[in-house]
């Protein structure tokens, strides 16, 4: 029987439903498809014998039809002809014919059934090669979308990494004036500071200066004083 042993198995699977249930769907289609093709490549070639076979069944069968109608108008010719013998002879060879007939007439039900079967089982194997070719086609693009998706994840990473690289230098650069600038008021302090000590230093030199005048200019009329009174 070849393939047709695995009729019922072939029929009865789900394609979408064994998709589901399997972890690695990528390789289930793989591995299936290579059965499938297998099993179709079979169906193909055993066909044509099935088909042979329903056709030999189905000559044997019209041609012991035909013998039988042959024989029962062989059979009434020789009733009429008052030849009873004959008749009885025409009438049991008739009835080994519709023996057979019997016979040729379940060969040619089970070469048809084959061929049907043959027939659905080739349409099957098509069915589902045809929904696991669909199904890879759905599975490598949701692969290629993932894909993508990580591609422009890794990119986001890289560039949120050189972004808060940045900001860490702009932070650090915006510290470093900050503290220059600071430095430099303080400095500019220093000077205010240092040009206040130094007008005050002033102030007090000229002050001193100035009461060293006064008191040489009071000698010197106290000196003139003692001087207009001696005389």
């Amino acid at each position: 029987m070849g393939i047709l042993s695995r009729f019922r198995d072939i029929m009865k699977v789900n394609v979408n439903a064994l998709l589901d249930r399997t972890e690695d769907p990528e390789k289930t289609i793989v591995d299936y498809m290579r059965n499938l093709n297998s099993d179709l490549g079979k169906v193909k070639a055993e066909t044509a014998s099935v088909l042979a076979d329903e056709r030999r069944a189905k000559r044997a069968l019209d041609e012991c039809k035909a013998e039988i109608k042959k024989l029962q108008n062989y059979a009434e010719k020789a009733v009429e002809a008052g030849n009873n013998e004959d008749a009885l002879k025409f009438l049991d060879r008739k009835e080994m014919q519709v023996e057979k007939q019997n016979q040729l007439q379940t060969a040619y039900d089970l070469a048809s059934t084959n061929n049907v079967s043959m027939k659905q089982m080739q349409d099957k194997l098509v069915s589902d090669m045809g929904q696991l070719e669909a199904r890879r086609t759905e599975l490598k693009g949701k692969m290629a979308a993932a894909k993508a998706q990580q591609q422009m994840n890794s990119s986001g990473s890289s560039l949120g990494g050189a972004n808060a690289a940045f900001n860490a230098m702009e932070e650090k650069a915006n510290h470093a004036l900050d503290e220059a600038m600071a430095l430099a008021e303080l400095r500019a302090g220093a000077k205010e500071d240092d040009l206040d000590d130094l007008i005050a230093q002033l102030e007090k030199k000229t002050s001193t200066d100035t009461n060293t005048t006064t008191n040489a200019e009071d000698e010197l009329a106290a000196i003139k004083a003692k001087m207009k009174k001696h005389e």
